[in-house]
């Protein structure tokens, strides 16, 4: 029982030994770049090909995912796979560097989220017309 109790506090690790703080990160990274993106998390699962559990697990920081669903995730998401790599620990966090608009948008600590939002759908809208 006290395996569970610090693993509900944040604490601990998970099965696949890594810990459980570094997976809540990546997790609640996607989470987050899901809901900027306005997608449900069913959505998100079939465009990165993996299953509405498993990416639920993920988000919640319960399971650690590969390189390879990171990718999927990443193409899905349309952000830089990079950004998911150095959440999840597969790169080094070199000062967290921002690769794209969107990221340097939500890092931005001087904008209030109401403002994020607003400067992200005015992007989405320049980008979306080039396509």
């Amino acid at each position: 029982m006290a395996s569970r109790s610090s693993e509900a506090s944040g604490a601990g690790s998970t099965e696949a030994g890594a810990p459980l703080g570094e997976l809540l990160d990546v997790g609640e990274f996607i989470r987050s770049q899901r809901e900027r993106a306005e997608m449900s998390i069913r959505k998100l699962a079939e465009l990165a090909n993996v299953s509405n559990p498993y990416l639920s697990q993920i988000e919640r920081g319960l399971r650690k995912p590969s390189a390879d669903i990171l990718q999927q995730v990443a193409n899905a998401l349309r952000i830089s796979v990079e950004s998911l790599y150095v959440r999840a620990g597969i790169l080094p966090d070199l000062e967290r560097s921002i690769s794209t608009v969107p990221e340097a948008i939500d890092n931005d600590p001087d904008l209030a989220p109401e403002q994020k939002l607003a400067l992200l759908n005015v992007y989405e809208s320049f980008v979306s017309r080039s396509t």
